[in-house]
């Protein structure tokens, strides 16, 4: 059997396992649920009415954040919903896209209640994936990155077809899932360290420990694919995904300093810049490819959500730091 066009696969049928790795994955997202809801946000509702207690610089961050995020979690779930499940048939496997689709929903959500909150315009916050260039050019990016698999006559049949799924999968899983979300987690984990929009903060590290594992079972999902597949992993195509990857990183440089241009507390666009390079590795790592900038990690600070300097660890064993609902406890 394999993950893919296999005529021996009943989705319906899934016991017994084929990839334990996908099960274990769903099972950490369960221990993980939560609803925003469950966070209070009466401080910060009480900071961003205060003329004192943000900056402007920090209230542009908020928004700029809000406002890519937003229409960011619909554009994942329309790929899973619409895309990937449809082309992944294992059943374990399309068990876990279910709960990830769920928890996108509950990304979702988060950001109707944080805007809800603070009272701000939806009009303006989710029309910034059109009116703010930087965050216009990484959506396009990515939407342009998943094309193949939103065709209607797409099929993974065939060593050419199944390396544009490998493709798209990076796109989406690796750059928009394991990139461009994470310049903006560690805006809004700064904020939260300096006691500033803590109830937002906190719903970040909730999306940031969701977001990893996702990232995890993504990159399982493309590891397993190209070596059952191992025609599409080409040296050509494997330089072409580096590729992708540097230019996404440039985006989400581009990004940072535009949604944080003159810092915060003596932590600026320049080191937002290095934490995505420090990531980007970490992400070409995941897959097997070669580390492209060697660039430290400058936000050490970031292990108090999840610990990405212990990846393969959170990635490939169990997360039995994980509580269900509201108790989670960090290190």
């Amino acid at each position: 059997m394999s993950l893919i066009n296999s005529s021996r696969t009943d989705p319906n049928k899934i016991l017994p396992l084929t990839y334990p790795w996908a099960r274990r994955h769903y099972k950490d997202g369960v221990a993980n649920n939560w609803t925003p809801d469950e966070i209070p946000m009466q401080d910060d509702i009480e900071q961003w009415k205060s003329d004192k207690a943000l900056s402007d610089t920090e209230r542009r961050l908020v928004k700029w954040n809000l406002g890519f995020f937003s229409t960011a979690e619909s554009l994942t779930a329309n790929n899973i919903v619409l895309a990937v499940y449809s082309h992944v048939t294992n059943p374990e496997c399309r068990q876990y896209l279910l709960r990830q689709a769920y928890e996108e929903a509950v990304h979702t959500d988060t950001f109707i209640y944080c805007c809800d909150s603070l009272g701000l315009d939806p009009e303006e916050i989710y029309t910034m994936y059109n009116t703010i260039p930087s965050i216009r050019e990484k959506d396009a990016y990515v939407v342009d990155l998943t094309r193949s698999v939103f065709d209607r006559n797409f099929t993974t049949e065939g060593d050419a077809n199944v390396q544009k799924f490998v493709h798209d999968l990076i796109g989406y899983y690796v750059i928009m899932e394991g990139l461009f979300f994470y310049a903006g987690f560690a805006m809004m984990l700064a904020l939260k360290r300096q006691h500033k929009m803590v109830g937002i903060g906190e719903q970040f590290e909730y999306i940031m420990r969701d977001e990893s594992l996702h990232l995890a079972f993504g990159c399982d999902l493309i590891n397993t694919i190209r070596r059952e597949n191992p025609a599409v992993w080409t040296d050509a195509f494997k330089s072409e995904a580096v590729e992708l990857i540097k230019k996404a990183v440039d985006l989400e440089k581009i990004y940072a300093r535009d949604a944080c241009p003159e810092g915060i507390l003596g932590i600026n666009a320049s080191k937002f810049a290095e934490y995505v390079e420090y990531i980007a590795d970490r992400r070409l790592e995941r897959i097997e490819l070669p580390k492209v900038y060697h660039t430290e990690n400058p936000f050490p600070w970031m292990s108090q959500s999840v610990d990405l300097a212990k990846e393969k660890n959170f990635f490939e064993t169990r997360v039995t730091e994980y509580q269900t609902g509201g108790s989670l406890e960090w290190d």
